[in-house]
């Protein structure tokens, strides 16, 4: 059956090949992205899978009601929705400039609360479906090297589970992708090791669980027992280790 799906930040690395693989399965998508050219190409590479499509930076004032408005005036209804658009930012910079750690804030857990209040009492309403948000290992430990982008996701991650826990009883499945490192031009500057993953892996992965019950799902799926390890490490243990608790 073909469904009804909005992508909020469809123009990052990852949203990209999740279009791809929906618009292969036959979904039908509406897109949002903030850079219109890069957007205008992604709707040209997916061809008719697309409905529609906006132009919008989903920070801005109102942005959130307008971006859920016009998916659904695009497509009738939704029978899914998946927030993908973050900022990683520079922690160095937040720490000499709130404007800039309000910027990562704002971004991260503000505009995306934005887009889940209409998102959720329309499912809510309808009594289905299945809302999807990308968060981050990140908001699992608090770590020099990223703690303001983590405390962002860390509060988005409490918020997705209480969000989770009331639109249960409607049949409404919330799905909280936490995912590892990825190799894309967010973490470009970012030396890589064996644990990030590539963006068509975590597209696979994101795709499938949106099909699934919800949940907080960890992509990859080993950082599942990594993250269970270094959040049981008492603090005195876990600034010992360079690796975990350095720049």
């Amino acid at each position: 059956m073909r469904r009804r799906i909005a992508i909020f930040g469809a123009t990052s690395a990852v949203a990209g090949e999740v279009c791809k693989r929906l618009a292969t399965h036959g979904d039908r998508l509406f897109l949002v992205g903030r850079n219109p050219d890069k957007l205008a190409a992604l709707v040209a590479d997916l061809g008719p899978a697309v409905a529609g499509s906006l132009a919008l930076d989903l920070t801005a004032e109102g942005a959130g009601a307008q971006a859920v408005a016009a998916a659904t005036a695009a497509l009738g209804h939704l029978d899914v929705a998946l927030v993908a658009h973050g900022l990683l930012g520079d922690q160095l910079e937040t720490e000499r400039d709130f404007a800039h750690a309000d910027e990562i804030l704002r971004t991260n857990l503000d505009s995306v609360i934005a887009l889940l209040i209409p998102l959720a009492n329309d499912f809510e309403a309808r009594g289905g479906g299945h809302l999807g948000v990308i968060t981050s290992v990140a908001g699992e430990r608090g770590r020099p090297r990223n703690y303001t982008y983590g405390a962002a996701k860390a509060a988005l991650n409490t918020y997705l589970q209480g969000l989770r826990s009331r639109l249960w009883a409607r049949g409404v499945a919330v799905h909280t992708f936490k995912l590892g490192p990825v190799d894309s031009p967010m973490t470009e500057s970012h030396a890589k090791h064996a644990l990030f993953s590539t963006p068509p892996a975590v597209a696979a992965a994101i795709a499938h669980h949106l099909e699934g019950r919800g949940g907080e799902h960890y992509v990859p799926a080993y950082w599942r027992p990594i993250l269970g390890v270094v959040r049981a490490l008492p603090e005195a243990v876990f600034q010992r280790f360079g690796f975990l608790a350095g720049r």
